[in-house]
């Protein structure tokens, strides 16, 4: 039933994911979401997040911000670290999914989206044909219509982790 919401990984921080091992698999273009991703919502662009997107250019890779938020938040943002991005996304329309794989050069076999939202950036990626990485929200603190999200994603999570231990 919730099938459609389960990531494809769950980490608890982006910065724990293993991007030279994704690059040495084949791996060429990620797509990101901002908030509580990469920084707490609304923050900007701190040196863990400017010292991974040196790393990436260093490995090759070419990445992509997801945003569903206005221009002014996401390339403020952008400001520091210099990649790509699309902002007022409609995240879970998929249309701006394959817009940035396109503005990377990469296609569905080569490109990872990593987000913080079960209902907005993993269901999304998924219906694009993406492979997907959910990671922990950085900072509890949220705007209230995503607190309400997050009770429904706690269910949804319950049954991935379910399913997850007995595979």
């Amino acid at each position: 039933m919730f099938r459609c919401f389960f990531p494809d990984e769950y980490r608890d921080s982006t910065y724990e994911i293993d991007f030279d091992k994704l690059y040495r698999e084949g791996y060429r273009g990620l797509l990101f979401d901002i908030d509580n991703t990469l920084v707490p919502h609304g923050a900007p662009a701190d040196d863990r997040a400017i010292a991974l997107f040196a790393h990436l250019k260093e490995l090759g890779f070419k990445s992509c911000f997801i945003s569903n938020n206005k221009i002014g938040r996401v390339s403020s943002f952008n400001d520091s670290v210099g990649e790509r991005f699309i902002e007022n996304a409609h995240k879970p329309s998929v249309r701006n999914y394959l817009k940035a794989m396109e503005l990377l050069g990469t296609d569905t076999g080569n490109t990872i989206f990593i987000g913080d939202q079960l209902f907005t950036d993993i269901y999304g990626a998924k219906r694009a044909g993406i492979r997907n990485i959910l990671v922990k929200p950085i900072d509890p603190k949220e705007e209230i219509q995503i607190v309400l999200k997050r009770y429904l994603e706690k269910i949804v999570l319950y049954f991935y982790q379910k399913e997850e231990r007995n595979s």
